[in-house]
């Protein structure tokens, strides 16, 4: 017959159950710590008592008490003195030291924790320690019985395969998670599916602000949306979501929007306003196109992010608001800062979680999906069973992952299209002829945005400058400036661009820097070559 392995059991004493009237009638009770070792069928070789100093003449008449009734079962007296035993730091922090400094042999022994004694973080921990293998062992529980003073006892063992349907339970739950941050869509990304898995991770563990990046029509709103009920699903905020585009936010009207006002604050302030911060109280705040607040904004909005109160204006009352911060933008945070239009310590604030979303060239195997997702979506909205002919469907997917689909307002482009077509069709049957008209559609769409208006009818200048400095350029500025940008939203860097602009000129010079000359016209305008490519 094989040797028993002997067994060694760890386990706080208990100085609310284990402690009992020390008298005869003791043995009529429930006590954890004794009644584990009356059991026949789990004979304790060794129990390691973990108490505090205060707490040793229990521990030694609790281990006076197990003699009697097991007296094969040797108790050792494990010293470990924690302050505050609710403290979940404290208490990990104790009892991860105390399973460095033991010896375990599990080459001839077997462990089992005892987690029905200690205060609920303790056992908390002991589970986690346990769970990691920091203890190389099995939990146990015991539990009392009426009339019958030993209890019961169950041992866990966390690898067991009975436990695989919690396990699968738990993955079932978070691939549900991660689908609803895709709205659903069953992707084919590799690199997008995996940051979806962090930005969930991320935002049901932490409250620190996220910052969404990407393209014009990357998805960066919908999945702010997505965020927000996917917390609101796990009981993490009890607010609202409230959205707010930072471009449409201009001087007082920006402040006011963002953080209210008083009465009288301003010319027009005839009723006092609330504001979108104090509306996001409990909640979360969605601050699309971020970088484009102004420096004042930035700097209230960074006191409120970090000490949860904020001035409205024309008071001197705090108000406070305990909000959750997802920001959007589709510029280059760290250009503005260096622009000197956004503040630094606010990027390094919100910069602690980043995520930036692919726009849809970068993701072409998701465009077959996509169409599906948006072929049952806007047929939901037109109240239409959608669908393409075979070749209608091959002919479209070929177009849309070509490298002449430029796609430049992302799934917002793609959506639309898809509306389009099925407006345009019969009965929701969309054919190769839809999707032909529809294809030539999109190019002059696109060759139409690659096109600066001539002379005054820029819309460029006024996005880059304000429209009020536009305004104030002479003509004369003003179409060469239009020219200037023009050939550096095409170039691939300001030498490029130089050397196009000033062919004429750099033949009669000897050395040559184009770079530099550009830099300093650009400079006159307050404009950067990263500045022009992002608007």
């Amino acid at each position: 017959m094989p040797t028993r392995r002997r067994l060694t059991v760890i386990g706080f004493l208990g100085t609310t159950l284990d402690q009992y009237k020390r008298g005869p009638s003791r043995w009529d009770h429930w006590r954890p710590t004794v009644a584990l070792c009356q059991h026949e069928d789990l004979l304790v070789d060794r129990l390691v008592l973990l108490h505090a100093q205060r707490f040793a003449s229990l521990a030694q008449f609790i281990a006076d008490d197990i003699r009697q009734v097991s007296p094969e079962t040797k108790v050792e007296p494990a010293l470990i003195e924690i302050a505050n035993p609710w403290d979940l730091e404290e208490t990990y922090g104790a009892l991860r030291d105390f399973a460095r400094r033991f010896r375990f042999d599990t080459g001839k022994e077997d462990y089992l924790v005892h987690i029905t004694t200690g205060t609920h973080i303790a056992q908390i921990c002991m589970f986690l320690l346990v769970e990691s293998h920091h203890l190389p062992a099995r939990l146990v529980q015991t539990s009392p019985l009426k009339d019958e003073p030993s209890g019961r006892y169950v041992i866990i063992d966390l690898d067991l395969s009975r436990y695989d349907s919690i396990a699968r339970r738990f993955a079932k739950e978070r691939t549900e998670g991660l689908s609803f941050l895709k709205a659903g869509i069953a992707t084919k990304s590799a690199a997008y599916n995996r940051l979806i898995a962090r930005l969930e991770q991320v935002a049901i563990a932490s409250r620190d602000p996220v910052l969404l990046c990407g393209p014009t029509g990357s998805g960066k709103s919908q999945l702010a949306r997505r965020l927000f009920d996917l917390k609101r699903s796990r009981r993490q905020v009890a607010g609202d979501l409230v959205e707010v585009n930072c471009a449409t936010l201009r001087g007082d009207a920006a402040m006011s929007t963002l953080f209210g006002h008083v009465r009288g604050a301003f010319t027009g302030a005839v009723e006092a306003r609330p504001g979108m911060l104090r509306k996001a109280d409990k909640g979360v705040l969605f601050l699309d196109e971020i970088g484009e607040l102004g420096l004042d904004e930035q700097a209230m909005l960074l006191r409120a992010i970090e000490d949860k109160t904020f001035y409205p204006m024309g008071s001197d009352r705090e108000v406070k608001s305990d909000f959750q911060l997802i920001a959007g933008t589709n510029r280059e945070l760290a250009a503005r800062v260096e622009a000197g239009k956004f503040r630094e310590d606010l990027l390094a604030r919100i910069n602690l979680w980043t995520f930036t979303l692919p726009g849809l060239r970068e993701r072409p195997e998701d465009i077959e999906p996509n169409l599906d997702y948006e072929l049952e979506r806007v047929g939901d909205a037109m109240n239409l069973r959608l669908g393409l002919s075979r070749e209608a469907r091959e002919r479209y997917l070929t177009f849309a992952r070509s490298a002449p689909a430029a796609w430049k307002g992302n799934f917002r482009d793609f959506g639309a299209s898809i509306r389009r077509m099925a407006t345009l069709c019969d009965g929701g049957r969309m054919t190769v002829r839809d999707v032909d008209e529809e294809i030539e559609r999109l190019r002059a769409q696109w060759r139409t945005a690659d096109v600066e208006p001539a002379g005054g009818s820029s819309r460029l200048l006024p996005r880059l400058l304000g429209r009020e400095r536009a305004a104030a350029l002479d003509r004369f500025d003003h179409v060469q400036l239009e020219e200037v940008v023009r050939v550096c939203r095409a170039a691939a860097s300001l030498s490029e661009a130089g050397r196009e602009l000033f062919a004429a000129t750099r033949k009669n010079k000897s050395s040559v820097n184009d770079a530099d000359r550009l830099r300093k016209y650009l400079a006159r305008f307050g404009l950067t070559l990263q500045a022009i490519k992002e608007t």
